[in-house]
């Protein structure tokens, strides 16, 4: 009797070649595809229709972008950081991925798993261990496996499911682009060689000569660090995402070349846009920088910082980072109130914050009045600054 394994599939060339290579296995593949909120309906259709065709005994779609708001989004403009402070960890929607596999792995009953990455890239890391984090799996990795057989794998698989009587696309796509509700991703041809990325790599955003002329303003209302609402729409969660998606690629805010270190060791250069993370994060920064103090300041921002590492990292299911959660859904009690933020071509300002928890003291405004006298300006900077002047005291005749 054949074993039953789940494959996580997206329509692409890697993952039509897994199904009947995984077939060939003695495998009855059943085919999952996971929207994160960046795929129209008629290629979700198109992508179960692909499935089918292959041989997946059954074919499975469901949609993560509400779970990509509440266990990714939220806590990453909780952390307020990015990784190598430019990547906002768009492929975060790979850890979902795997949570729907495995959903499906335990309603088959079966522990067989596979997946279309290749040797070469971040993905590998991630999904393996994601899966290993949900415990004993037998993980099937087609593409890999192949690379011990070829160094042109894009050819073996084209060639290998002609041979089984499966159209495969002869038009090669100029860039890979990945795209789910957070934002998109673009690689490949002159951005891998270093070379100015062309214009055909705008995806959410405008090209600098459309942007528009006016300035827009927003207003945009957090509570507890949660964002509930812009310019009082009714819109929340991923609907309200679109929204500053589109409004903010209409400026070309959030466009970034990325350069950064990947997981395998290798410079990785890509092109990232996503708007409307970077207009929540600088709203929600200027409500934090108003409302904590100093050291909660300080402190969240190492901690944040750790956060996006781990989940960049593929440690997603590591338990430090629900630890960390912890810390940041705490550290947010009080980062509640109104953002006004103006957007600009390729930019966005928090202009004016108004919040209940602001620390404004009564005991001063900074370089304009203080309720201390001068002899205790003084006496503070004295005590401050002791172990310096007395290291200074100590050591300059040396």
């Amino acid at each position: 009797m054949k074993e039953k394994i789940v494959l996580a599939f997206s329509g692409g060339l890697d993952t039509s070649f897994c199904v009947p290579y995984l077939i060939e296995q003695n495998y009855d593949v059943y085919t999952i595809f996971v929207d994160s909120g960046g795929t129209p309906e008629s290629e979700i259709l198109a992508i179960k229709n692909r499935a089918l065709e292959l041989g997946s005994k059954n074919h499975f779609s469901v949609n993560i972008e509400k779970d990509l708001w509440d266990q990714i989004l939220t806590p990453l403009i909780f952390s307020g950081a990015l990784y190598q402070n430019k990547y906002p960890a768009l492929c975060s929607d790979r850890y979902l991925i795997v949570k729907e596999s495995i959903k499906l792995c335990e309603k088959l009953g079966t522990k067989n798993i596979a997946h279309g990455c290749t040797g070469m890239g971040n993905d590998q890391v991630r999904f393996d261990l994601s899966i290993h984090a949900h415990g004993n799996y037998y993980i099937v990795t087609p593409i890999r496996e192949i690379q011990n057989l070829t160094e042109n794998v894009r050819k073996y698989e084209e060639e290998y499911l002609q041979k089984r009587g499966f159209h495969v696309a002869t038009i090669h796509k100029k860039y890979s682009v990945n795209e789910n509700v957070m934002g998109a991703t673009i690689s490949g041809s002159e951005i891998d060689l270093w070379e100015e990325p062309s214009d055909e790599t705008y995806v959410l955003c405008n090209h600098p000569d459309k942007y528009p002329k006016k300035v827009t303003k927003l207003e945009i209302t957090f509570s507890e660090g949660k964002v509930r609402s812009v310019n009082s729409s009714s819109n929340e969660g991923p609907a309200l995402l679109r929204e500053l998606n589109a409004l903010g690629g209409s400026y070309g805010i959030g466009r970034t070349i990325f350069t950064g270190d990947t997981i395998i060791g290798l410079k990785g250069r890509f092109v990232f846009e996503s708007p409307g993370i970077s207009i929540l994060m600088i709203a929600h920064r200027a409500l934090e920088e108003s409302v904590l103090t100093d050291r909660q300041n300080i402190v969240k921002t190492k901690i944040g910082k750790e956060w996006v590492d781990l989940v960049y990292r593929g440690f997603y299911f590591e338990p430090l980072r629900e630890n960390i959660e912890a810390f940041l859904k705490d550290n947010q009690k009080n980062v509640s109130g109104i953002v006004r933020v103006v957007l600009s071509p390729g930019r966005v300002d928090a202009v004016a914050v108004k919040s209940d928890n602001i620390l404004a003291s009564n005991e001063g405004v900074y370089a304009q009045s203080a309720s201390w006298t001068e002899a205790e300006s003084k006496g503070f900077i004295k005590l401050i600054g002791q172990s310096s002047a007395t290291w200074s005291s100590v050591h300059k005749n040396k």
